[in-house]
């Protein structure tokens, strides 16, 4: 199934500490935006590549694409304040009738396996997001002190990539402006329209990179994957 992919890039990344957009910090020497542009632009099954961006960093993103001769990155969109409308506007580049991936450009460490298989539940359902099993106990809780104890066989931590129909996602995204509604992911615009969203169980690899006590785990996975 062919797809486009959305990658909101613009935030600044303050958990992560660092003077500059988390996206440029490097592992083993090479950008972390890089690794995840170079998932889709190796995979035959992408036909595009759609960046939401600080304009003040056009030029850095620019140049790693040139030197990772990244050929699928179609354009470069001013990112919105929020992530949702970095994602909105990426969105607005892209065919309402073909499939849409929204990735987040910190996670680096995604197969070609399980993107085609969110791309194919997408068309078939209308929206489809990776996630896995939460496997630690969650408490709710009130002013620090526990309310219950949530019963966790039912319950997934979200990854990206999500998978939606172009048209689906805009008309989610267009009622969720109309109403001035900020959800957490894309996933969860569908979910308030009654549309549906299966999940594809993805893995525990598919780390998001987001303080820098991630980076010695994205090292990690990272010499795992090469040996």
């Amino acid at each position: 199934m062919f797809y486009e992919v959305v990658i909101p890039a613009a935030g600044r990344g303050t958990r992560m500490k660092a003077a500059k957009n988390k996206l440029f910090i490097e592992l083993a020497g090479k950008p972390i935006i890089a690794y995840t542009l170079e998932v889709f632009e190796t995979d035959p099954e992408c036909g595009g590549i759609i960046l939401s961006i600080n304009p003040a960093e056009e030029e850095m993103f620019q140049s790693i694409i040139s030197e990772y001769k990244l050929k699928k990155v179609k354009k470069l969109v001013p990112g919105g304040k929020e992530r949702q409308q970095s994602v909105f506007n990426g969105l607005k580049h892209i065919d309402e009738n073909s499939i849409v991936l929204i990735h987040d450009g910190a996670r680096p460490f995604i197969g070609h396996g399980l993107v085609r298989e969110l791309a194919d539940a997408a068309f078939q359902y209308g929206g489809a997001v990776t996630a896995v099993p939460v496997k630690d106990t969650i408490k709710k809780a009130k002013d620090k002190a526990v309310v219950e104890t949530v019963e966790r066989s039912s319950l997934w931590a979200v990854q990206t990539p999500q998978a939606f129909r172009v048209s689906t996602l805009i008309q989610a995204h267009e009622r969720a402006e109309e109403e001035q509604f900020l959800g957490t992911d894309d996933a969860s615009l569908l979910e308030r329209i009654g549309e549906a969203v299966m999940i594809i169980e993805g893995n525990y690899d598919n780390l998001k990179i987001t303080t820098p006590e991630d980076l010695y785990v994205a090292e990690a996975i990272l010499h795992k994957t090469r040996t």
